[in-house]
């Protein structure tokens, strides 16, 4: 049965919109026609306030998926790095379609790269992975929040609010703007996040028609990649605010994981890499993530963690 002109969830900002656009429009060349649903999240509506105040799960996410559990909406497009590695009973990830680049950029006022910024230089970004790994490198810098979206965090280092910023690379090609960036900073100095790159599309799992359609812009080497990413992520009962970076690629036939964990302030760094193959790439991420735990992972993670995810940790 052909259902019914489909609906995507997904956030409003420009860059969740050709996210979604690119979905509907992948769809559109299977026959189905679908719409764009823009809902806010709390991550949305509260800009001014940092990603830890507003609490350490789904905060990009949660909405979109409640609205996909009252059938508001077909399916939801997310970045998948946004989207936490507890699954929400009653929906299931349908489909992960071919990844866009992984790597983080360094875009800087006056053109030089990490190694030239001065002392003391202010550099712009909202995550924790980041900022640990760039104090790794450049312990001097000044790491300060940064959030909204890619058009508000480039105006405001045209500003001179910073020395540079940081942004994740597919965000930037996909709004055509890849060639604003400095410098590529993967893998030298930062591994990106689990599922960097990559989207994920969501839906019901009471809804097989749903469900078989998308199961047509799934790609099994991304999916298996991301897998293992975020299999280490689990295993270390991380969340996504802790300083845990993995970056899993297929190479001559073997999938290749290296991931790291860093305390908040770059000082300590754990780093493990192994292969393994394509067709269990979650045994892969678990190995990872037992690795990375022998050598102490779970203290550096600890400290990192919220009051919040501590005490819900203790629950």
């Amino acid at each position: 049965m052909t259902p019914r002109r489909l609906r995507i969830g997904t956030r409003g900002s420009q860059l969740a919109r050709w996210q979604a656009e690119w979905v509907r429009q992948q769809l559109q060349q299977l026959g189905i026609e679908a719409e764009l649903v823009l809902i806010t999240t709390s991550g949305d509506r509260h800009q001014q306030w940092s990603v830890e105040a507003l609490g350490t799960t789904g905060v990009f996410t949660k909405e979109i998926q409640q609205a996909l559990l009252a059938r508001e909406v077909d399916l939801a497009v997310h970045s998948l790095k946004d989207l936490p590695t507890r699954p929400v009973p009653g929906l299931t990830i349908a489909a992960i379609p071919s990844r866009g680049p992984v790597a983080d950029m360094l875009i800087t006022r006056h053109g030089g790269g990490l190694m030239e910024l001065p002392s003391g230089a202010t550099v712009g970004t909202g995550s924790r992975r980041r900022a640990a790994q760039l104090l790794f490198h450049r312990p001097d810098l000044r790491i300060v929040p940064l959030r909204g979206n890619l058009d508000t965090r480039l105006r405001r280092l045209q500003e001179g609010d910073f020395d540079g910023i940081v942004v994740a690379a597919a965000g930037l090609a996909r709004l055509g703007r890849l060639a604003e960036a400095t410098q590529n900073l993967t893998p030298d100095y930062l591994l990106p996040a689990p599922g960097q790159g990559a989207l994920a599309i969501e839906a019901a799992e009471s809804a097989p028609d749903v469900l078989e359609i998308l199961s047509q812009l799934n790609d099994p080497r991304t999916a298996a990649e991301v897998a293992a990413e975020r299999t280490v992520l689990a295993s270390l009962a991380a969340g996504c605010l802790a300083p845990v970076a993995a970056w899993a690629r297929f190479v001559q036939g073997q999938l290749i994981l290296t991931a790291r964990v860093l305390s908040p302030d770059g000082a300590e760094k754990l780093e493990v890499t192994c292969s393994g193959e394509l067709s269990r790439p979650k045994r892969l991420g678990e190995k990872v993530g037992e690795l990375l735990k022998a050598q102490g992972a779970d203290r550096l993670v600890s400290m990192a963690r919220t009051p919040s995810e501590k005490a819900a940790s203790e629950d």
